[in-house]
């Protein structure tokens, strides 16, 4: 018996050990969630700008020719994944690349007729064991990555659609709804199909619309990846953060009960000696 309740002090203790590390877990990234999701927040104007003046120029200019505004046979997809670096995470990484290799399976016969860009760790050690070749890869980014972070991806990921590598460009990540929701999404990227908004803003363009155009359109689409980092990464804390809030609850329903074993096996040793004790002095009478 006592060997017993030895046993389950010690399944006690760490349990309670397993609850300290979760709950400091669960408040870092209920932290690191509100800071991601003022940046996520924080980037849309850009974005929202950039978009009125690219589709000011598209609606105003007659003719105006770019690759990434045309629709072209698919020969090839191209397919920007972004996971996280950490685990820990509930379905954050799993759902979004369950997502993308669905989308793969169902559209592509081969790896030839698709190429993979990839972001966070998780990511590139999956397609590495499926030995899914990746044109460029990006890990170790910080909790608060900057544009700097990703831009050579990004660039690279846009000049391979210019280029004719491949005929379309899918963007595949968690959107942030709130810290209990994350949607795995699938968004196409280019060619850019609605880049037309309602303005009353008129803009003169210097050397002419089509050279600022030839700027802009590709960093319209730099900045539209970097915001999908971002909604990322907010997703990424909030499924963290809820992960580790069921983790310290079940630790806590596990503590309970464990809790109450130990007090009835307690109970169990007293009755027992109590009874030995009342046996002996009744032998001895």
């Amino acid at each position: 018996m006592a060997k017993g309740m030895r046993e389950i002090k010690r399944a006690i203790r760490s349990k309670q050990n397993m609850k300290q590390i979760t709950k400091a877990m669960e408040m870092v990234s209920a932290s690191k969630l509100r800071r991601a999701q003022i940046a996520a927040e924080s980037a849309r104007p850009y974005a929202d700008k950039l978009k009125e003046v690219v589709g000011s120029i598209a609606a105003g200019t007659k003719g105006v020719k770019h690759p990434m505004l045309e629709t072209r046979e698919v020969k090839k997809t191209g397919y920007l994944v972004i996971t996280s670096d950490r685990g820990l995470a509930g379905g954050y990484n799993a759902n979004v690349l369950r997502k993308v290799m669905a989308e793969i399976r169902e559209k592509h016969n081969s790896p030839a007729e698709y190429s993979i860009f990839v972001i966070g760790r998780k990511g590139r050690d999956f397609f590495k064991k499926l030995n899914v070749p990746l044109l460029e890869e990006v890990t170790g980014l910080s909790d608060s990555p900057t544009f700097a972070d990703i831009k050579s991806i990004a660039a690279a990921a846009v000049a391979n659609f210019e280029n004719r590598s491949y005929d379309q460009l899918f963007l595949v990540y968690n959107q942030f709804k709130n810290a209990m929701t994350q949607i795995p999404t699938i968004k196409r990227l280019l060619p850019m199909e609605d880049v037309s908004v309602e303005t009353t803003a008129a803009y003169e363009y210097e050397p002419s619309a089509e050279g600022v155009l030839e700027v802009l359109l590709p960093k319209y689409a730099e900045t539209l990846i970097y915001s999908a980092v971002l909604d990322g990464k907010a997703s990424e804390f909030g499924a963290r953060m809820t992960a580790m809030s069921s983790a310290t609850k079940n630790a806590t329903k596990m503590i309970n009960e464990l809790t109450l074993s130990y007090n009835r096996a307690r109970q169990a040793s007293i009755t027992q000696e109590i009874s030995e004790i009342v046996a002996g002095a009744n032998a001895h009478a």
